[in-house]
């Protein structure tokens, strides 16, 4: 019998990370879930992944924290982000770290194995960018607010001093979904 590669797939929404971890199986990949970053890392280490599928966004630890704790760990772990906040910003740090593709929500196990088949080749394929168009005003606020937010490291009292915010309003902004352009 062979053994399947394995996958360690982490993300706070409980029905989202059951599906995709059934479907990654139904795949041919040996999947252990985590719901927040401090039990992937007990996970990753009794269990040696060679993938792992982070979410941006959960409560304690961030996604890209994780990734950054990942790879010093085991440097040859590839790692796709999936977020449904995605920004190029965030993108772009996920990469800076060590994280070798990126995908919106809602993803299919077809759309995050597809970026881990592009690899490093071109890890930021699938980030939808502005084109030549101008973004909205809405879409520029929410970069800027998402490159802020990476430069210090998640905190949010941190980015709202920055932004020249009080932090309530920063999390209500934070709460919604990116716009659309």
């Amino acid at each position: 019998m062979t053994q399947r590669p394995g996958i360690l797939l982490v993300d706070d929404d409980e029905r989202l990370r059951e599906r995709l971890a059934l479907a990654l199986w139904d795949r041919g990949f040996e999947v252990r879930t985590a719901k927040d970053a401090a039990v992937a890392l007990a996970v990753a280490e009794s269990w040696l992944p060679a993938r792992a599928v982070i979410d941006l966004r959960m409560p304690g630890m961030s996604g890209l924290e994780l990734i950054r704790e990942l790879k010093a760990l085991y440097p040859s772990i590839e790692i796709v982000v999936v977020t449904g906040y995605g920004s190029i910003a965030t993108a772009v740090d996920a990469v800076r770290l060590g994280a070798i593709g990126y995908v919106n929500k809602p993803a299919d196990a077809d759309e995050v194995l597809a970026a881990f088949e592009r690899g490093e080749a071109d890890p930021l394929a699938s980030v939808e960018e502005p084109g030549w168009e101008t973004p909205t005003l809405a879409r520029a606020e929410w970069e800027h607010i998402q490159a802020v937010l990476a430069e210090t490291g998640g905190n949010i009292s941190e980015a709202a001093r920055r932004l020249g915010l009080h932090r309530r309003t920063l999390q209500r902004k934070l709460q919604k979904r990116p716009p659309s352009d």
